[in-house]
């Protein structure tokens, strides 16, 4: 039952009161993030069938192989599985994540040969299959069965696998597109307890035990976060926080410093899921799948530090490419009257094919406007990673691309805001011109660099009492956004930390005390350190130093510097 008019919100602070309206909640059931609020299992499509392929292959006591993307989605996704069928009486579970420069993406021929070596009966993919039509063709002539649990957009045709559980199969009816591959597995393994408990077995096992896991996945592969998703994540927080959680998601929120009782959805999103996606884009994604998969601490921990490890080797690497890239941009006349006005493909013959999608996602940040990065792959060909606005559905403009120059794309895939495309060096120039016009056909001109926030704030509510009940009123995320504002400020003081982030004190011209300001990430070789007034769009962080926890503004925009001071 919806609140009376105006009664929504009585006891909430004002302004998280005026956030949640501007996402469109409005009512107290809108905040009911229990799992009994979760859309029902029975109401998404194939897991019948799906159940009937894994309860036959645990009847007859064969070998099951998981077959997880190489993000944080599929391992944690290739996790769940694993632990989930092992406690719900699996004998012979295994998981496959082949080496990404070497075997690409999805269930290919390829990777069915090396899987084969293993002698499974049946492959359960988690987070691809949907477009590995050869590979379910090369499994089949194998003898072995293939179930696909996946989230991406299918083409026209589906893989001739046993069974398919996908949310965006045309003409689904479950009320959410947005889970993740992770929770796409959830729901499978939810429907296959049932079965189970209807056999009187599995009485004390819940997939919920797994909910960590959920939610890092979810949070991690910036899926919209519906409210299906924002219980999923929420109640997975819970769990996190009450130390119920798999030890390695614990070591890894040790790696980063973070304190697992007060852990929030952008402590995964931008601590965790690092570490664990630096194993994919640069080693095996197989060492972060074993963190998640192992039930000793310290061998948790040993493998968490070699993830940070590897992160911190990523980060060099992206920020050696990530110059590259800007120094590339600052050379185009972007706002000249044409195509390159739209998007950018990017490209350098150094770049590494693993990072490529993080230069993507901080130039995207940068131009506001959808991006490309390539990279060359062992077999010669670039793969490239897309990052994508508001507005602009990646995915559907690489699909329409296909459409109009079928010859240019090898293969293709992914989301509305990040997709990746395979294509032959010697295309790349007819690509790009093709890429720019489609984007050109979505994109409203005159909302190009349009930054949306949540208004302004007056100085008495720039608070710490203010960001504490913001940071605690998520889970925050993709299509739900954490809350933002904006003000005019004079800068008083400004200086270098950490050798590219911009440490500010500010005052509101509004009046109010100085505040401290972070901006991170916003020196390049050109930057000059700001000063005088400007426009600044802003969240309200907590900053804990020694046990003592001050307010913060942590600077996302920063407008060029108002004259006059």
């Amino acid at each position: 039952m919806s609140d009376p008019p105006g009664d929504f919100g009585r006891n909430l602070h004002p302004v998280l009161r005026r956030v949640y309206a501007a996402r469109g909640l409005i009512s107290s059931e809108d905040l009911a993030l229990t799992l009994d609020r979760l859309l029902p299992v029975s109401t998404l499509e194939g897991l019948e069938v799906a159940s009937d392929v894994l309860l036959g292959h645990l009847d007859a006591g064969r070998r099951v192989l998981i077959l997880g993307d190489f993000d944080a989605d599929g391992a944690t996704s290739s996790a769940l599985m694993v632990r989930s069928l092992k406690r719900l009486g699996f004998a012979n579970v295994g998981f496959l994540v082949p080496n990404r420069f070497r075997y690409g993406y999805g269930l290919t021929p390829e990777i069915v040969s090396l899987a084969a070596e293993q002698s499974p009966a049946l492959i359960v993919t988690v987070d691809n299959g949907i477009s590995s039509h050869a590979g379910v063709a090369e499994a089949a002539q194998r003898g072995i069965e293939v179930l696909i649990t996946d989230h991406h957009l299918p083409a026209h045709e589906l893989p001739a696998a046993r069974a398919i559980v996908n949310p965006n199969l045309a003409g689904a009816r479950f009320a959410s597109h947005a889970l993740a591959g992770v929770g796409v597995a959830f729901y499978v393994l939810a429907a296959l307890t049932r079965r189970l408990q209807a056999r009187g077995l599995a009485h004390t096992l819940s997939p919920a035990e797994y909910l960590d896991l959920v939610a890092l996945g979810t949070v991690a592969d910036l899926v919209p976060l519906d409210r299906n998703n924002r219980i999923l994540v929420s109640q997975g927080l819970k769990r996190i926080r009450a130390g119920r959680c798999v030890p390695g998601i614990t070591a890894l929120l040790e790696q980063a410093n973070r304190i697992a009782s007060d852990v929030v959805a952008q402590d995964l999103g931008f601590a965790v899921a690092p570490r664990l996606n630096a194993a994919g884009r640069l080693d095996d994604m197989s060492l972060g799948i074993e963190c998640l998969l192992a039930d000793d601490m310290t061998v948790a921990r040993q493998l968490a530090a070699r993830l940070s490890e590897l992160n911190e080797e990523r980060r060099e690497i992206e920020q050696r490419m990530q110059a590259e890239a800007l120094e590339a941009v600052a050379r185009l006349h972007l706002d000249d009257p044409d195509a390159t006005r739209y998007a950018l493909c990017l490209f350098d013959e150094s770049w590494h094919q693993g990072v490529v999608g993080l230069v993507a996602s901080r130039v995207k940040e940068r131009i506001h406007r959808p991006v490309i990065a390539f990279a060359r792959a062992e077999d010669g060909t670039l793969r490239g990673s897309a990052r994508s606005v508001a507005g602009v559905h990646i995915r559907d403009v690489l699909d329409a691309v296909a459409a109009r120059h079928p010859e240019l794309l090898d293969r293709f895939g992914g989301h509305a805001m990040a997709a990746g495309v395979t294509l032959q060096r010697d295309r790349l120039e007819r690509f790009r011109q093709a890429f720019t016009d489609e984007v050109g056909r979505w994109l409203d001109p005159v909302a190009q660099g349009i930054i949306e926030t949540d208004g302004e704030l007056a100085p008495e509510e720039m608070t710490l009492a203010t960001a504490l009940e913001l940071r605690a009123a998520g889970p925050w995320g993709q299509a739900f956004p954490e809350p933002s504002f904006d003000g005019e400020f004079e800068l008083l003081e400004s200086r270098v930390v950490g050798d590219r982030h911009l440490k500010l004190r500010v005052r509101p011209l509004t009046s109010g005390e100085s505040l401290e300001a972070i901006a991170f990430g916003y020196l390049d070789d050109s930057a000059e350190l700001p000063r005088g007034r400007a426009r600044l769009a802003y969240r309200l962080d907590v900053n804990e130093y020694l046990g003592v926890r001050r307010l913060q503004l942590v600077i996302e925009h920063m407008a060029r510097p108002l004259q006059g001071s």
